[in-house]
């Protein structure tokens, strides 16, 4: 290269070099070190007051809401969802009565699910009390006992088999957990979803806490899981004791109560649907 261009080259170089440092005037990166703590010291105060406008707002917020429930819930309307069991979100039970294998399933279902209302999980007299009517001051915050064998044959105790092994089979009836939410009254209803199928349900046997075909008053309101962790919610066994066999049959199970309103918007509110295929061989 010429001398003219090797020329350019080194006073390019040091250039770059000198916009890095420039000894003369004690500059970092076009900044004296006193420029640079100013402009460090303006975006930590600069930070520090987004933090900390964003931390007092968390608590704030943190200050308005309980720990114990939600504040708002109104996306969970009373009755809530009516579940049923031997598996959740069961709609179609089907199998033969001669092989037990093809509702080995439900039978499963249905032990897992009732393992928590056995007597030997209820015995801790500090968390769980018999709740021998509706619940008072006295009774607050602490979990009422369900013994599994009030759903007599439906107990899984009588029958292992909950009536599958004959052509009976139950289904176990709850309602989801709502915090705070008091019934009057709340009972369960089975009906046929068909005019079709009326003559096909034949008799239905309703087993709960002393005979009673819906859900005790005492178990409720329902204060959340950290001050009930343990809580049980009552159920009601459901028994299709002369379904008719080797045919589909849709039942509809629906619960009733004084305070208890239904949207035609949402058609899993408060009910559920099983279809029946039971084949005698």
């Amino acid at each position: 290269p010429s001398p003219m261009a090797r020329g350019k080259a080194k006073e390019g170089d040091g250039n770059w070099k000198k916009f890095i440092w420039n000894s003369e005037k004690k500059e970092f990166l076009g900044r004296t070190g006193g420029s640079w703590f100013k402009i460090l010291l303006f975006y930590l105060i600069f930070y520090g007051c987004l933090a900390g406008i964003f931390i007092g707002t968390i608590q704030v917020m943190l200050l308005t809401i309980s720990e114990y429930e939600p504040k708002y819930q109104d996306r969970v309307a009373p009755p809530g969802n009516l579940n049923n069991r031997p598996m959740p979100d069961c709609t179609e039970v089907s199998f033969s009565i001669s092989d037990p294998k093809t509702y080995e399933e439900y039978v499963e279902g249905l032990n897992r699910f009732l393992k928590n209302y056995d007597n030997s999980q209820q015995t801790d007299e500090m968390i769980f009390d018999d709740c021998p009517g509706k619940q008072t001051p006295g009774y607050e915050k602490k979990v009422c006992r369900f013994r599994r064998e009030w759903l007599e044959n439906c107990s899984g105790i009588l029958d292992s088999s909950y009536g599958y092994k004959d052509g009976k089979p139950c289904v176990v009836v709850k309602l989801n957990r709502i915090l705070g939410f008091k019934p009057k009254a709340i009972f369960p209803v089975i009906q046929t979803s068909s005019k079709e199928d009326v003559d096909k349900i034949g008799t239905v046997e309703y087993y709960g806490l002393g005979g009673y075909a819906g859900f005790p008053l005492q178990y409720y309101p329902y204060y959340g899981k950290l001050l009930q962790p343990k809580y049980l919610q009552p159920l009601m066994a459901v028994q299709f004791t002369n379904l008719t066999y080797d045919t589909e049959v849709r039942v509809e199970c629906k619960v009733y109560g004084e305070n208890i309103h239904y949207s035609d918007k949402d058609r899993f509110q408060g009910r559920f649907e099983v279809k029946f295929d039971i084949k005698s061989s």
